[in-house]
């Protein structure tokens, strides 16, 4: 099979079918790993954004450029959820080492505040009244014993069919609690979860709660020096299982057999036209654009800092912040994501900082401002508006299976979930996610 871009998912993709035994041609138009989604030097940073800063001409309040990793697409990974469990599926953490995120807040009832996932935490969280922290209590303590499988941690509700405002309802939870445990812990998006089956919600907050007793302090985990090393560790497991890797590489145009699926693409090769063959395609959308559909927009503002968010109560060195559609009059969710030199993605003493929304206004301006303004002031600032595309089919037609866009969040969940569904188009059954080093123990 083919694989066309490096961007995590397709690296993901090309490290899970290498080792089910397929062999793999992996390539790139680019001359770097990431795609879309690739860690820059502050030299590359500043030339994406034609900013007439490099070499010599580089900022001298900025330090050193070496000291800078910059994510595109900057997302945290969650302690226990599924980007972690491909890692250890496939045997690739030995790759990469992390650090823990140290902060994770809501703006939520008109403040800022910690995230209350915990019977502990919300008993002391400030976002609640007395009686309002005993009943989320009482939710939260069902979440942690919930098991889908174990019709005793059930309390008699069937959470396949109730909807999620029903037992928000049985817990007289309000409005603003119901949003802040709905976007901030269960990390939906938007409110259409309300109306669906709750189990999903359940279980999303009940792998938030399992991956912050992981380490404390937040559910996340970031990659030191950035997320650059991702798809290079699946492309090195790839590599190890036969896999073959071509950077800086032309992609002209499929070669399609009698039943319009794919035998092959072309390329050039050593300045001559070239056939590589390939009886399936994995891609990420910006290779096969007509075969996509532009279905909004995502604004991303790049900031330097040479302080945390002036406006996150616990200056903590990294963390996030969601502030929930509703809580400023938008329909999506407004994300604030932090670092420094504690991940090494920034000299000492300065911070990259990521706002990201979905665009709802003609201004992006005013579609990131709730986020800005709790940032303080910049020493670099950068936006960035970027298509979300998604594909028109799953592949079963042309033997061509493309990956989403990133989205808005910053979260690497909605990844992984894109990850699983094309292994299922292609391979037409779920992929079993197994711990070869629990089983080796």
């Amino acid at each position: 099979m083919i694989i066309l871009g490096t961007g995590l998912i397709e690296c993901i993709m090309s490290g899970l079918m290498s080792v089910d035994g397929k062999k793999v041609l992996h390539m790139d138009k680019n001359d770097y790993y990431g795609g879309a989604a690739a860690s820059l030097t502050l030299d590359q940073f500043f030339k994406r954004f034609n900013a007439a800063k490099s070499g010599d001409n580089l900022p001298a309040a900025l330090g050193s450029a070496r000291d800078y990793n910059i994510d595109l697409i900057p997302k945290f990974v969650m302690a226990k959820g599924g980007l972690v469990k491909i890692l250890l599926h496939t045997r690739t953490t030995h790759y990469l080492d992390f650090a823990k995120v140290d902060s994770s807040y809501v703006n939520a009832k008109g403040r800022v505040a910690k995230v209350p996932v915990t019977a502990a935490e919300a008993l002391a969280s400030p976002l609640m009244g007395m009686f309002e922290k005993r009943r989320m209590k009482k939710l939260l303590d069902y979440i942690i014993q919930y098991d889908p499988d174990d019709a005793a941690t059930h309390d008699g509700r069937d959470l396949k069919t109730m909807p999620m405002s029903e037992l928000y309802e049985f817990y007289s939870l309000d409005d603003g609690t119901q949003m802040f445990m709905g976007h901030a812990t269960a990390l939906h998006r938007d409110d259409a979860y309300l109306t669906k089956p709750a189990e999903s919600t359940v279980l999303r907050m009940k792998l938030y709660a399992e991956s912050l007793m992981m380490y404390g302090d937040t559910p996340f985990i970031y990659p030191l020096y950035g997320l650059g090393d991702l798809p290079q560790a699946f492309a090195r497991l790839s590599a190890v299982y036969g896999g073959t890797f071509m950077l800086d590489t032309p992609f002209n145009g499929v070669n399609a057999g009698a039943d319009g699926k794919p035998v092959g693409i072309n390329t050039v090769i050593d300045g001559k036209d070239a056939v590589l063959s390939g009886k399936a395609i994995f891609a990420s959308p910006d290779y096969f654009p007509e075969k996509c559909q532009e279905v909004g927009k995502v604004v991303r503002c790049y900031c330097i800092l040479d302080h945390p968010p002036a406006g996150i109560p616990g200056q903590e060195a990294s963390g996030q912040l969601i502030i929930p559609g509703n809580e400023v009059g938008r329909k999506s969710d407004v994300y604030v994501l932090w670092m420094g030199d504690s991940h090494k993605v920034a000299a000492e003493g300065k911070w990259i900082a990521l706002v990201s929304t979905n665009a709802e206004k003609p201004d992006p301006e005013q579609d990131i401002a709730p986020g800005l303004a709790l940032i303080g002031p910049t020493l670099e600032k950068y936006t960035a508006i970027d298509p979300l595309l998604v594909p028109n089919g799953d592949g079963s037609d042309d033997g061509i299976f493309l990956s989403r866009s990133y989205d808005s969040t910053t979260h690497f969940e909605t990844t992984v979930v894109n990850c699983m569904e094309l292994y299922k188009q292609y391979a037409g059954v779920d992929l079993v996610l197994t711990n070869p080093e629990q089983a080796d123990a």
